[in-house]
């Protein structure tokens, strides 16, 4: 039976509730140097308020050697009572240091089936999606090599495969390489940052795949296309691909968390949600908030 797999074991898709579908309650990189999200306190705030506000599951996007802190999100799950899954897979190649990726050469798939089957590190908790990252207008060397693992890791397990566009750009070309090339199901493939390229012929393009389509917002980087959200999401529902879209928050530096004064994961509910509302209604709402993340998520789980 499908099932999603969140940080404290699997559960029926069913169960996942208003979901934030691509988040980071724990996020580090070298390219944001004094904006980690790496407080427990902060996260464990974070997380209550987007529980107030009737959110129930965050999908955390952080995938190896970005700052995820496994061991810490059983408990945070617990605590807030929202349902935590979280990622394996890596980011651009910009993002770690030579010797990090140097370890991992021959044997990142291994360390991506570890990681969803057995645990991340010693803490236990099981990834339940893996990360890629594509370029701007293209993949370099570093994204082929890890979609090869991610794909690779995905016939083994079942798993997700969850990608950063860069700006929204390069959906072509990624799903010829994952889907075409390494076999991945479209239907198994979440794309991310579509938002950021507010082209609605490229994301009915995207959508004819058979992929998953994640707007994910607001961002201060981005704030001039998230405006063009709604119009985005209307003319996808009215092409009949309002089934493959998914909305997140995709957080990603201590700034942008509500509790330091930004808009953060509550926001997606308290104003992102009902400004799209408007645009697709209600019921289209619930869909991209509940029903797709639901499937989108769950795995037959090898």
């Amino acid at each position: 039976m499908s099932a999603v797999r969140t940080v404290l074991g699997d559960v029926d898709p069913g169960e996942l509730g208003v979901c934030d579908a691509h988040d980071h309650v724990f996020f580090a990189s070298p390219r944001l140097p004094g904006e980690e999200l790496n407080s427990v306190g902060a996260a464990r705030a974070e997380l209550s308020a987007f529980r107030a506000h009737g959110g129930g599951a965050v999908v955390q996007w952080t995938p190896y050697g970005l700052g995820r802190r496994a061991a810490d999100l059983p408990p945070l799950s617990r605590e807030t009572g929202v349902r935590l899954v979280a990622a394996t897979g890596l980011h651009q190649d910009v993002h770690y240091a030579e010797d990090v990726l140097a370890a991992l050469r021959g044997r990142a798939a291994e360390v991506f089936v570890a990681e969803l089957t057995e645990g991340i590190g010693t803490s236990g908790v099981r990834a339940g999606l893996i990360k890629v990252a594509g370029g701007f207008h293209g993949l370099d060397a570093h994204a082929r090599w890890v979609m090869s693992a991610a794909a690779e890791a995905h016939h083994a397990t079942g798993a997700p495969v969850a990608v950063h566009l860069e700006l929204g750009t390069g959906a072509p070309d990624v799903l010829e390489l994952l889907c075409g090339e390494f076999g991945v199901p479209p239907h198994r493939v979440i794309l991310g940052h579509l938002n950021r390229l507010p082209d609605p012929v490229a994301h009915r393009q995207a959508a004819a795949s058979g992929c998953y389509l994640a707007f994910d917002g607001p961002s201060r980087a981005h704030h001039a296309t998230d405006w063009r959200m709604p119009d985005a999401v209307r003319d996808l529902v009215e092409a009949g691909h309002g089934d493959q879209v998914l909305l997140g928050g995709d957080t990603t530096t201590a700034a942008a968390r509500s509790v330091d004064g930004g808009p953060g994961m509550p926001h997606l509910l308290r104003r992102v949600a009902p400004r799209l509302a408007l645009a697709v209604g209600e019921e289209a709402v619930r869909r991209v908030l509940v029903d797709n993340p639901a499937r989108a998520f769950a795995a037959d789980w090898r």
